[in-house]
């Protein structure tokens, strides 16, 4: 990439002047006028160097333009002591004809190649409706997924479904209730209500009602033991309906796993790892349960077998890290986890590193806040909880209430108010920085205009119907010589330009941070920038020389804002 070469070109520099060499920071001026790359070097060496900032700026400069890169046009020295740097017209030119040929592969960088990567998103749990929690983590998982491939890496994509605990016994008992032995329906939806209505119901009794809080303790433990025939034909029921109904709901999401871990494969496994490892010294009994001291690492103790013998969530972590680890050999581990969950995965990461040294730097979960809507977080137990079915649907039915043009029939339609939907909900979750709640805003996240899901894939089907009304005119996308002076004579072709060619930096940095916002905020700032050019331009126009450049540049955009919609997770709409 240009900047690193630019970043070589400094240092040598400083290393000429006899300075200190530091690590070079190079931004975007904020004005494209002040440049297309600043630093600040001068700044930050003037007090030790005992020179004025603007002065050493100028000395830096100088040594530069000795010995330019080809890719930079001019330097200059500007405010206190900025560094400005021009890209050349010869080096846009060649970034329109790269996008124009590389096609979905731009924007695609060696960052984490050769490393591989295990990412474990959406944990929702069998029995109980897949919930809006469910769904940010698997919009940040299912995002970060497709930057960390992006940037090179090998990557294999896990979840892990709870389909054993009290959840479930308190599932089972309240179908007991309904004295259900024989089910029928074959409608998958109403299966999940009936399965989520039974879960409120048995949760509401296990904390209100000490009889049947005892009957659900004893179906939980006649459950993991399988000894009961009647109650297995019920687990087994809802357990596949739950299964089959995630499977339809990824599918819907565009969410791809490579493999499926489940809680009832991990409890024996991680108890007999946990007691194993008591016996070396790892863990320590405390008060008849086992337990991790956490403090020896700065952190806290937490318990991984209990006092009745059974292993906590904790000890299923570790069985589950040792099904991981056979699954795929991986150099890097992440996990997709609430902001709640952050002390917890602090003390298991630390554990799993205890017992098995070879993942010890290896493992890292990333923290996600909650996504709320105007009511506030939402609880199963209640029984109010907003699945994620209705939320799409809720926001389906608004973006249908929108579309008036007759140019489409209903099936299209329904399409197109589909992938607008979820969009929307992805882009509104994604947009901000990891760790942050989200408060989802059905007029905020649907409009069309500025900071949305919608708006950036209407500009992209708005630049697709230009493409069309090109190729019907028979102007085809041309990039050439003749065009590097002077771009039909405005600044609009080259605001466009000197924001297309940043998409793999951003992505770049995107796979160093694992924060999906830098594609988000890029993308805004590239469909602005597009369409001020769109407002300015008549695009297709067989009597101006210059269209087949300006079909060139909307196609590159086209395909620059499809490949960052893509790792966001939201499908990129032909039509709207």
């Amino acid at each position: 990439m240009v900047r690193e070469e630019l970043k070589k070109s400094i240092n040598k520099a400083l290393k000429e002047l006899k300075l200190k060499e530091i690590e070079v920071n190079l931004e975007h001026p904020e004005e494209l006028s002040n440049g297309d790359y600043s630093t600040n070097v001068a700044m930050v060496l003037a007090k030790e160097a005992k020179q004025n900032p603007r002065d050493l700026a100028s000395k830096i400069s100088d040594a530069i333009k000795t010995k330019l890169p080809k890719e930079i046009k001019k330097v200059e020295v500007a405010g206190p002591g900025f560094i400005n740097f021009y890209l050349s017209d010869e080096f846009f030119i060649e970034k329109i004809k790269e996008i124009l040929k590389s096609k979905e592969k731009f924007g695609k960088t060696d960052l984490f190649s050769g490393q591989k990567f295990l990412i474990e998103h959406t944990q929702p749990n069998p029995f109980k409706e897949f919930h809006i929690g469910h769904l940010m983590n698997n919009a940040v998982g299912e995002s970060i997924s497709r930057i960390v491939r992006e940037n090179g890496a090998d990557t294999k994509v896990v979840g892990y479904h709870g389909d054993v605990g009290l959840h479930v016994a308190k599932t089972i008992w309240a179908m007991l209730q309904e004295n259900r032995t024989d089910f029928k329906e074959k409608d998958l939806n109403k299966k999940i209500q009936y399965l989520g209505s039974m879960y409120a119901r048995g949760d509401t009794a296990y904390e209100l009602n000490e009889s049947a809080k005892k009957q659900i303790e004893e179906i939980n433990k006649e459950i993991y033991e399988k000894t009961d025939k009647d109650l297995n034909v019920l687990y087994d029921w809802g357990r596949e309906a739950s299964i089959e109904y995630l499977d339809s709901l990824y599918k819907r999401l565009g969410s791809n796993f490579d493999h499926q871990f489940y809680e009832s494969e991990v409890g024996d496994l991680g108890k007999e790892i946990v007691e194993k490892f008591l016996k070396k010294g790892v863990f320590e009994e405390s008060e008849g349960a086992v337990v991790f001291k956490g403090e020896k690492f700065g952190q806290h103790t937490r318990v991984f077998i209990n006092k009745l013998g059974i292993p906590t969530y904790e000890a299923k972590e570790i069985g589950l890290a040792e099904l991981k680890r056979n699954f795929y050999k991986y150099d890097k581990s992440l996990t997709i986890v609430a902001n709640e969950q952050n002390s917890f995965f602090d003390v298991v990461e630390t554990a799993i590193g205890e017992v098995f040294p070879k993942l010890k730097g290896k493992l890292s979960h990333i923290c996600h806040g909650v996504l709320k809507l105007s009511s506030g977080k939402m609880s199963s137990r209640t029984g109010t909880i907003i699945s994620t079915e209705k939320l799409i649907s809720d926001t389906k039915n608004k973006v249908l209430e929108k579309i008036t043009t007759r140019e489409f029939n209903e099936i299209e339609k329904d399409d197109i108010a589909e992938k607008v939907a979820i969009g929307a909900i992805r882009y509104s979750i994604l947009h901000q920085a990891n760790g942050k709640d989200i408060i989802f805003d059905f007029d905020k996240s649907l409009s069309f205009e500025g900071d949305s899901g919608p708006y950036l894939q209407y500009s992209y089907a708005r630049a697709k119907s230009i493409l069309r009304k090109a190729k019907e005119e028979n102007i085809k996308p041309e990039v050439n010589e003749k065009q590097i002076k002077g771009r039909f004579g405005g600044e609009e072709g080259n605001e466009l330009e000197k924001i297309l060619y940043r998409f793999p930096e951003i992505v770049e940095r995107a796979g160093k941070e694992y924060s999906s916002h830098y594609i988000a905020t890029y993308l805004i700032e590239l469909a602005s920038t597009f369409n001020g050019f769109y407002s300015k331009n008549k695009i297709v126009d067989r009597e101006d020389l210059d269209s087949p450049y300006k079909t060139a540049l909307t196609e590159a955009f086209s395909i620059v804002v499809k490949n960052g919609l893509n790792l966001l997770g939201i499908v990129a709409p032909e039509r709207m």
